[in-house]
């Protein structure tokens, strides 16, 4: 897990741009602190930030070259079958002079080329300069676990992990304002676009070659949606199949040379991680976090019940809104582009407290997006096959208008649920994805806008991109939504929080959820395994429910909320004052003025708000005045 960044100039102008190769690789210092070196030649210059997990060693660092001295790597992530793909390479007759999964990665392309790609098990975005023909491979894991941007023009051809990283070039720093449109509507910007004009993200399960003036990017991996077409005979094979296989990843991800823990919310995903990893490891370290000011949020006490069962060194980190205030300045400018998932800040305190106790953390993520565990997965079964309840909550929606709603209690937080349910069972399966999906209607986001900026956003690629990203929905069934979110949410959202959370922190977080074959089994299930109307993320739940304590499955699911509202009050509110400032607002000449004057005025006289909306502007206005 480490830091990665480059330039591969195209002529004697981009040669220029190979010496911003060194601030950019110090802007990673966070990411690898352990060591950072550079490889420069004519045209290519590579960095690299090193935080060492595999072979401690200072020969495991990077950049590292081959024997012959004709490829070189610089590697971000993980090869779990390292070991493995070692043994399949020595019986080619390849000596190894380490004991890392660089070196095995580096000889795998070197054997196979793109081919290794199929072959590898892990998390990974890398580059391989091949000196002798002046080119540049960059693979990304199948799943986008783990980040790359990058910029090219005719001059010149840049990369790195992060944007802040890519910006040290000093590159055109241009407003895409259709991810702009974007962002307010889904919280965060969905490859491959960026909030800048040129710079892109590689897409997951993609390959970029390089060579002089021609770059080419191409898909290695889909997730293919297989729908109704189960390969297990029945559903308790289906459940022991499921056990297997998620142990098999979990003990994989257990390899490591430094410290190791768990992240353990209390909820079934983490658990089941934890269940696992204790049958593989003695004195599993876990950590949860919870809010002693808000006990609506609070869900440490599911999270205690798992480790005393499983006799886990458990650290839980209570917040207060203090602590939620003093780190948020911290963490804001790790993004590099707008970013306005709200759970990134408890997320960035748990990894800061862990990395105290441990190097790599396992997580649960990915367990929602493959098994249908959020509440619009439900929503959205229940809409595609309504009965009279659904039919009623329908006819309703007028009356629930009149009611407040907000995500800081729970009738505020069903009345809302119910609201967004009844406005998306007259919607298209297409437009009901993307309903379900945003935080902020297509209309309300545009109406933020001035005039020009809607002008701009009309004309640009936004609803070529909407379409993009909605055009597997059909309707039937749900892993269309899965497969979705899996290209969309998974990796633009939540995969990207957690890597940049952690890797502020200089901690690997690993997602044994996440290993293809077990998302590949995921999507061999029909829709029956995973949801119905009264239960969601079914076969995983009934799965783990022997290793489980009882109390965490009787329960509402709450999702790692963040309590806003109180703070924009209080500890926040003189920032938020500033950035909803009306003098501010109209010399940006990117908002409506009397729009976010309501906004303002919604915030601090109201709870009738979503406050989460609220947060993407004032992350955008943040980051408007940074950058």
């Amino acid at each position: 897990m480490c830091g990665i960044t480059g330039a591969f100039a195209f002529n004697e102008i981009g040669r220029l741009y190979q010496i911003g190769v060194h601030e950019s690789n110090n802007r990673m210092a966070h990411r690898g602190p352990d060591a950072g070196n550079l490889y420069n030649s004519q045209f290519v210059s590579l960095g690299h930030r090193r935080l060492s997990i595999i072979d401690l060693s200072n020969a495991a660092n990077q950049p590292m070259q081959d024997s012959t001295g004709r490829y070189r790597i610089v590697f971000n992530g993980e090869i779990y079958n390292f070991q493995e793909l070692r043994q399949q390479l020595e019986k080619k007759g390849v000596l190894f002079q380490t004991q890392s999964d660089t070196e095995v990665l580096l000889e795998m392309y070197i054997h196979y080329g793109k081919a290794c790609l199929s072959q590898l098990h892990g998390f990974f975005a890398f580059a391989i300069y091949d000196e002798k023909e002046e080119s540049l491979f960059i693979g990304r894991d199948r799943m986008g676990i783990k980040p790359l941007v990058y910029y090219y023009d005719e001059d010149k051809f840049l990369f790195a992990s992060e944007m802040n990283a890519l910006l040290a070039h000093n590159i055109p720093k241009n407003i895409n304002y259709s991810a702009l449109h974007l962002y307010f509507q889904l919280s965060y910007i969905p490859a491959p676009h960026t909030i800048y004009e040129g710079i892109h993200k590689l897409m997951p399960g993609h390959y970029m070659e390089v060579r002089k003036k021609e770059v080419s990017i191409e898909p290695y991996y889909t997730l293919e949606d297989t729908s109704e077409k189960s390969i297990i005979s029945s559903y308790e094979d289906a459940q022991q199949k499921l056990l297997t296989l998620l142990e098999s990843s979990v003990q994989e991800r257990l390899i490591s040379d430094v410290p190791l823990g768990a992240f353990l919310s209390g909820g079934i995903d983490s658990s089941g991680i934890v269940a696992m990893a204790s049958r593989h490891t003695q004195h599993l370290n876990t950590f949860s976090i919870g809010y002693q000011d808000e006990p609506h949020f609070d869900e440490t006490h599911y999270a205690q019940l798992v480790a005393k069962k499983y006799q886990t060194n458990h650290t839980v980190f209570q917040l207060g809104k203090e602590d939620l205030s003093a780190h948020l300045f911290d963490l804001m400018d790790h993004f590099g582009e707008p970013f306005a998932d709200s759970s990134a800040l408890p997320l960035y305190i748990l990894c800061k407290e862990t990395r105290k106790h441990a190097t790599v953390a396992l997580s649960g993520d990915g367990g929602d997006e493959l098994f249908a565990g959020y509440n619009k997965y439900q929503g959205a079964f229940r809409a595609r096959y309504p009965q009279m309840i659904e039919k009623a909550v329908q006819f309703s929606a007028p009356f629930l208008k009149l009611l407040p709603q907000n995500r800081n209690n729970a009738l505020g937080n069903t009345v809302r649920q119910l609201r967004k349910f009844a406005k998306s069972m007259s919607l298209t399966p297409q437009e009901q994805y993307w309903f379900l999906s945003s935080w902020r209607s297509e209309i309300d986001s545009l109406n933020l806008f001035q005039t020009n900026i809607q002008e701009k956003i009309q004309n640009g690629t936004y609803q070529k991109d909407k379409q993009e990203y909605t055009k597997a929905i059909h309707g039937k069934g749900i892993n269309d939504i899965l497969a979705a979110d899996i290209k969309l949410l998974l990796p633009n959202d939540m995969l990207y929080k957690v890597d940049s959370m952690s890797m502020a922190n200089s901690l690997e977080v690993r997602v044994p959820f996440l290993d293809h074959q077990l998302a590949e089994f995921a999507f061999s299930l029909p829709t029956s395994y995973k949801v119905d109307r009264h239960m969601k993320k079914r076969i995983l739940q009934d799965a783990l429910r022997p290793y489980l304590p009882e109390e965490i499955y009787n329960r509402p699911k709450k999702g790692f909320e963040v309590p806003l509202m109180g703070s924009y009050k209080t500890t926040l509110k003189s920032w938020v004052e500033q950035l909803l400032d009306d003098t501010f607002v109209k010399e940006q000449g990117i908002f409506n003025p009397s729009v976010i004057r309501s906004i303002r005025e919604q915030v601090f006289k109201s709870n009738n708000y979503d406050q989460n909306q609220v947060w993407a502007l004032l992350i955008f206005q943040h980051w408007w005045k940074k950058q």
